[in-house]
């Protein structure tokens, strides 16, 4: 399957600013059954844009733009092979849990198995595990795809229910969040009984006759779990299904801090607004212009948090 995908990530200030320093991780990765065929990434104010790769393989560009302006515009567009993926087995055998720990014994996870900033445990995690029961059982194919159907059904999708620097114990308190929280709550987890486990930021190309629970104009995020003879394989807690061909990679890292879609600071004291507009289609029928797109979201505040003269500016994974 060919994908067209188009990103654009727009912050609105009530004042012009001074400068802006921005880093960008939408480049869909190649590798497996992706191939990133095209990109291009374009902003304005114009800038002179870099790229380098992280330690972990993902593609990171960043700019800056050093004059005086009153809005930042970043568009990310992307054509992408995805094809279809071997079915699962069902479970793996009686021996799986012992080559795992083989598997993790002999090979560098240790970063995919330790708490990270938004994936560590905390007392309402501790209750969640017992609630769930999250121990070793069965095999590790069929925990995982018991844990993934657990938290899609312990947990409703509300979009804006967190923000983007929001603890898990939000979302657990409330049984409510978003795809970030649900990805961040899986990893944590499947971390406590040993798997290595990784966050992953990208895209879901929406299911034409049954709709998905994550919202269809904006990025998305999922988990990989590390499996004896099968290497990686995702997890969709969000809409209960396993990473297949609809889901496009652009990052992966140990939570969201790692791979957030922007990342940025800017100069001066204002209050900014954020929009940001996703569309992924089949590429025989790319992305009509940015007038036409039916899912262009409403502005809404960059952060709640007072204003100082450097302030940051994300995204949101819904």
């Amino acid at each position: 399957m060919f994908y067209s995908i188009r990103h654009l990530t727009q912050f609105r200030y009530d004042s012009a600013v001074s400068e802006s320093l921005m880093e960008v991780r939408m480049h869909p990765r190649t590798e497996g059954a992706q191939r990133c065929l095209s990109f291009q990434l374009s902003v304005d104010p114009r800038a002179m844009v870099y790229q380098y790769r992280d330690y972990l393989g993902n593609s990171v560009h960043h700019f800056d733009v050093p004059g005086k302006h009153i809005q930042l515009r970043i568009v990310a567009e992307a054509l992408v092979e995805v094809q279809p993926l071997p079915e699962l087995p069902k479970r793996l055998g009686a021996d799986a849990w012992n080559q795992l720990d083989a598997l993790v014994h002999t090979g560098d996870y240790w970063e995919m198995m330790m708490p990270s900033q938004f994936a560590s445990p905390t007392p309402a995690l501790v209750d969640l595990i017992g609630e769930l029961q999250v121990v070793r059982r069965d095999d590790p194919l069929a925990f995982l795809r018991e844990l993934n159907e657990s938290i899609y059904h312990w947990f409703d999708y509300v979009p804006k229910a967190t923000r983007v620097d929001s603890p898990i114990d939000h979302a657990i308190e409330t049984r409510r969040g978003v795809c970030q929280d649900f990805a961040h709550i899986m990893t944590t987890l499947v971390r406590h009984v040993k798997i290595p486990c990784r966050y992953v930021s990208g895209y879901l190309y929406p299911h034409a006759l049954r709709p998905d629970r994550s919202s269809e104009g904006a990025s998305h995020a999922w988990v990989e779990a590390l499996l004896p003879g099968l290497g990686w394989v995702g997890f969709d807690p969000t809409n209960n299904l396993l990473a297949g061909e609809r889901h496009i990679r652009t990052a992966i890292g140990r939570d969201y801090a790692d791979v957030p879609p922007t990342r940025g600071v800017f100069k001066g004291k204002a209050s900014s607004e954020l929009k940001v507009s996703v569309r992924v289609a089949p590429s025989d029928a790319p992305p009509p212009p940015e007038a036409e797109i039916h899912t262009t979201p409403q502005w809404e505040p960059a952060s709640e948090v007072e204003q100082f003269d450097v302030q940051q500016q994300q995204q949101q994974q819904q």
